[in-house]
């Protein structure tokens, strides 16, 4: 019989073992009947609240989307809480092989016939080789994030004041984001203008196309009601055939390809890689992480410090323009003096982590702790975990619903270990040995410098939010320019 780990520390409280509540519901339909109420019956939060209130249980059994066909085993463990959730970054006692979209994991056809970093578990092989390139990729542009970033939010806000200026009066900043951040991967790992190769204006479309194929089972579209039924067959159902976006995924390979020459000869003398694995690898993280994960950021950034109103606003401005003008510039020494506009960035990653949803499954027999019980967990069992509640867990942040700007300056720093967003804690760092992103401290970065180089130029601004598949719509109202502080 194998032996029983835990999650809980030395120090833990002994709470009660009891069985896990929740279940599957009869073979195939069961799987069906959750994946209707998950899109269309109740909605994902409602899915999991309704569950939750209903076991009195933050953990609980329950099938997982998009269920049969698609995935040969849609049964999980849910973990709703900030205590629980932190076991699917153990390596030791969760396997993470092919489980980055959950259930059921889209076609390698996808990725050049390659399965690429994000789904090896770190006891492949290939795994610590591929990591520690990406390491060295971004090691190698350190000095080239904080200008190259700079020149591309010029370029945003301009176009945004032109769409704000139009006819309509409105601008929709999910489409002018998508296309700056696209502009700042390929030329961050390219060298080069995306509009001066084949590419043209093309990226983002390809990507989001190549995106779409990937995630297509986890999203609804928001049809009418009457059009479930087909939606749920044509998503849900049957994966969408990958020959259909083939000859675009070709033109982004062979975008990077070339371009990254050097980087590739890395790959393969220091790391041992296959050429052309690497350039699937390098084409996954720019787009898939990289482009993908920003489509999600930056809107949801801009969503919760607009909807924070004008007093936060200037704050913020007051703040970032009396630093760098201390500073002499936008510099990192700048950045980290900044501390309320490091605290917003946190607290927009908890609100709202890029990515939703993480997977594991149970390497051994493994006891796992709430806040009120203890619960056992078989070997081979998939877990699963909500992000969203579990850094909105209302037993460890006061408020935990609401966007709180300056919830981490000073003491408040001490709960950034609750913030999860990066598959690990925000106090944790990526290594070749776990699944913490690799790109953990750019992500921060980047939104630090969003904020800064915006409330330099402007004092406050109104928007609309919304939501767009798997991230937020934002559309601007309004922007007011900067006076002297």
């Amino acid at each position: 019989m194998a032996s029983k780990s835990s999650s809980s520390s030395p120090h833990s409280p002994v709470l009660p073992l009891k069985p896990i509540p929740g279940n599957y519901g009869l073979p195939f339909l069961g799987a069906i009947r959750d994946r209707l109420d998950y899109f269309y019956n109740q909605g994902r939060e409602s899915f999991f609240r309704t569950r939750m209130e209903q076991h009195q249980s933050t953990v609980f059994r329950t099938n997982m989307p998009p269920g049969p066909f698609m995935a040969s085993n849609p049964k999980v463990i849910a973990l709703l809480d900030a205590v629980s959730f932190p076991i699917l970054f153990d390596t030791s006692k969760v396997e993470k092989r092919n489980v980055l979209d959950g259930t059921y994991m889209p076609s390698t056809a996808l990725t050049g016939g390659y399965r690429v970093c994000a789904f090896l578990d770190p006891s492949e092989p290939n795994h610590a080789a591929l990591k520690r390139w990406f390491f060295s990729l971004l090691a190698a542009r350190h000095d080239k994030f904080i200008p190259l970033f700079r020149n591309c939010l010029s370029e945003l806000f301009v176009n945004l004041e032109d769409e704000l200026s139009g006819k309509a009066g409105k601008a929709n900043f999910n489409t002018l984001s998508d296309n700056m951040s696209f502009n700042f991967v390929f030329k961050l790992f390219c060298d080069r203008n995306p509009s001066d190769t084949k590419l043209g204006s093309d990226g983002p479309k390809l990507f989001d196309g190549w995106l779409f194929f990937q995630l297509a089972p986890l999203v609804t579209l928001g049809l009418q009601k009457w059009l479930n039924f087909l939606e749920d067959l044509l998503l849900h159902t049957f994966p969408l055939p990958a020959i259909l976006v083939k000859s675009n995924y070709k033109k982004l390979y062979n975008a990077f390809y070339e371009p990254a020459g050097l980087d590739l000869d890395e790959a393969v003398n220091t790391f041992g890689i296959k050429r052309d694995e690497a350039c699937h690898n390098l084409v996954f993280m720019a787009g898939f992480n990289a482009y993908g994960g920003t489509k999600t950021l930056f809107p949801a950034l801009i969503k919760w410090v607009g909807l924070a109103g004008e007093k936060l606003h200037r704050e913020l401005a007051h703040e970032i323009r009396t630093v760098v003008k201390d500073e002499g510039g936008v510099t990192f020494s700048a950045l980290d003096k900044m501390s309320l506009t490091k605290s917003a960035v946190y607290e927009a990653l908890r609100m709202e982590p890029p990515v939703a949803f993480q997977y594991g499954k149970a390497k051994e027999d493994i006891v796992i702790h709430s806040h009120d019980a203890a619960f056992e967990i078989k070997k081979g069992e998939m877990i699963f975990g909500y992000q969203q509640f579990a850094t909105r867990d209302p037993k460890i942040f006061e408020d935990a619903e609401e966007f709180v700007g300056n919830r981490f300056v000073g003491e408040g720093e001490k709960m950034l270990k609750y913030v999860y967003w990066s598959n690990g804690r925000e106090t944790d760092d990526p290594t070749a040995d776990n699944k913490q992103c690799p790109g953990k401290d750019l992500v921060v970065l980047m939104s630090r410098i969003m904020l800064v180089e915006f409330f330099l130029r402007y004092d406050t601004f109104t928007i609309e939010a919304g939501t767009l598949l798997l991230a937020s719509s934002v559309t601007f109202k309004s922007l007011t320019k900067a006076t002297s502080d």
